[in-house]
């Protein structure tokens, strides 16, 4: 899949993601207020995704479609990125056979491959 003017996150940033189970987002309500969550990151080559366990109705997710500049933090290390939509079918299959490889394991998984969080799958590319 070919990102129009997206810039992966550097060879650092996703070697830093890879192999942790568990990162935080911090995203922005409209009135400035800084959230964080938890959530699950994938990588599969160069690109870097995340997906919504609970569907478009993730006050997280909402809140980075409405502002879709957002901090990653992995170990803490923060990454900041841009997440650009990545519902395609592609990047769809791709996030979840990198989820199903990554979280093999844990009881939570059948829960990101159902079809309502399919369309919640979303690429962190570096911002500017």
């Amino acid at each position: 899949m070919v990102y129009p003017s997206a810039v992966n996150l550097s060879e650092e940033e996703r070697s830093t993601l890879a192999p942790i189970e568990e990162i935080d987002i911090e995203t922005r309500a409209a009135d400035g207020t800084v959230r964080r969550s938890i959530i699950w990151v994938v990588v599969d080559g160069d690109d870097v995704f995340i997906r919504s366990v609970r569907g478009d109705v993730a006050l997280w997710y909402r809140e980075a479609v409405a502002d879709s500049q957002v901090t990653l933090i992995a170990d803490g290390q923060r990454i900041d990125v841009l997440l650009v939509a990545a519902d395609d079918p592609d990047s769809v299959e791709r996030c979840s056979a990198g989820l199903q490889a990554k979280y093999s394991a844990d009881s939570e998984l059948p829960t990101m491959l159902v079809a309502k969080t399919l369309p919640t799958t979303m690429r962190a590319v570096a911002p500017g």
